[in-house]
């Protein structure tokens, strides 16, 4: 008596391992088709004083009291 419908535990796993390496594949394709930038990003002058860590002018003098 042989039950047709069922898959064996080795079949499932093998599947399960073949949809993981396909995913990977997917993944390292991908990132190979991105593009790169050559070198590390650097903020520009302009960059930083867009977000405030650089003032264009000298701060006026503190007045003592």
């Amino acid at each position: 008596m042989s039950c047709m419908g069922k898959k064996g535990t080795s079949v499932l796993k093998r599947q399960r391992e073949l949809k993981k390496a396909e995913k990977a594949a997917l993944k390292r394709e991908r990132r190979a088709d991105e593009p790169r930038s050559e070198g590390p990003q650097i903020a520009s002058h302009d960059d930083l004083r867009g977000y405030g860590l650089v003032e264009d002018e000298e701060p006026a003098p503190r007045e003592r009291r």
